[in-house]
């Protein structure tokens, strides 16, 4: 039989933004939530109405990381001491997922240490969308729901009527995801292969595959810099590319990104808005994956199934 346990729904503080949207089209109102701050700036998190036997869902985006990951933390805490039946985090942007591996010696695999912290305060289910990696999910021990942000993207792109379509990833890690957005469009891929100095800095870029003609569309997860994004887009209309465009999940937009964005040869960068954007971009194009939370949240609480989201279905 289905649990007919009330669902409620928070928000931390720095995701209210898209919360609210959340919970408009799942047809209710946040939960009533208060976070007070120390003078040294520690977290009090506390939950203005009960959350006995209730399924909650804890909506919170951990960027930039350390605060809001701390808060979150803290909320499913004060969840499970308050009787909580069951608790759902919804992370739209998961933080630290791109160090899921160790890639050189002497360093964390902090998408790991993330998965341990979550699981230790009592989370039992995980929603996010668009990890960097996949293969983060095999990190916890608990359900993991995968959202697809093709299903926010794709849509528009075929509206744009472009033809000679193909798609193109910024770097050969991302090839897989490059090519299950390709197939929506029957659409071949090219791939770019960088190497990098050091973090957030490339040292040389090459193109594998022909785009001479071609209008492209560059795929990716997130945006942080946007070094990569533009110095790709650039290499692409030097060989000849009619026009290119980006598709980015997560605008993480550190640094010079908005500037870098602004000067660079790209028609537009599509984003979601599992990160607020902070400054507006006339090149910048948000389209909200607030409906798509929402749904995801139905079919948890009905035990359907969430697969059917997925563009594919």
């Amino acid at each position: 039989m289905a649990s007919l346990n009330t669902v409620k729904i928070f928000s931390g503080s720095q995701s209210r933004y898209l919360s609210e949207k959340i919970a408009r089209h799942y047809g209710k109102d946040l939960g009533g939530y208060t976070l007070r701050r120390f003078s040294d700036g520690e977290l009090s998190p506390s939950f203005e109405e009960s959350v006995r036997g209730c399924d909650v869902f804890l909506i919170q985006s951990t960027m930039p990381p350390a605060d809001n990951l701390m808060e979150l933390l803290l909320m499913v805490d004060a969840c499970r001491r308050a009787s909580a039946h069951y608790v759902t985090v919804v992370i739209p942007y998961f933080g630290y997922a791109r160090q899921d591996r160790k890639d050189k010696p002497r360093v964390s695999i902090a998408a790991k240490v993330v998965a341990n912290m979550l699981e230790s305060v009592g989370t039992d289910r995980l929603m996010t969308i668009d990890l960097h990696a996949g293969q983060i999910q095999g990190f916890f021990d608990f359900p993991v729901d995968h959202l697809e942000g093709t299903s926010v993207f794709v849509p528009y792109i075929k509206s744009l009527n472009l033809e000679n379509l193909i798609v193109a990833s910024p770097d050969v890690g991302g090839a897989a995801r490059a090519r299950n957005f390709a197939k929506h469009f029957n659409a071949e891929i090219v791939l770019c292969d960088k190497h990098r100095k050091r973090a957030n800095e490339i040292a040389s870029m090459q193109v594998i595959g022909d785009v001479e003609g071609a209008n492209v569309v560059l795929v990716d997860d997130l945006i942080d810099t946007g070094g990569t994004l533009c110095k790709a887009a650039q290499i692409l209309r030097d060989k000849g590319a009619k026009s290119v465009r980006a598709v980015c999940t997560h605008p993480v937009m550190s640094g010079a990104a908005h500037d870098n964005i602004a000067n660079s040869v790209l028609e537009e960068l599509v984003v979601s808005d599992t990160i607020p954007m902070r400054h507006p971009n006339d090149k910048i194009r948000v389209l909200t994956v607030a409906e798509l939370f929402a749904k995801a949240i139905g079919r948890i609480r009905d035990h359907e199934s969430i697969s059917s989201l997925f563009i594919n279905h």
